[in-house]
């Protein structure tokens, strides 16, 4: 089926599109900010992983 033969129905999913897209804009707009928290949680992983990788060397005795 063309879509001109059903004008109606472009205006209909128009409208669903700018629904969905005003639901996802509040959503968004009600999630607490997590910049900090997730900009901490990532540099704590980030340490974990080079006190992993870090070789241990044995310490040296001076005797």
């Amino acid at each position: 089926m063309h879509p001109t033969s059903f004008p109606d129905l472009h205006r209909v999913r128009a409208a669903d599109l700018r629904a969905e897209a005003d639901a996802y804009r509040l959503a968004v707009a009600a999630a607490p900010p997590r910049g900090l928290r997730t900009r901490l949680g990532w540099t704590l992983v980030d340490v974990g992983l080079r006190l992993v990788a870090t070789p241990r060397t044995p310490a040296s005795a001076s005797f």
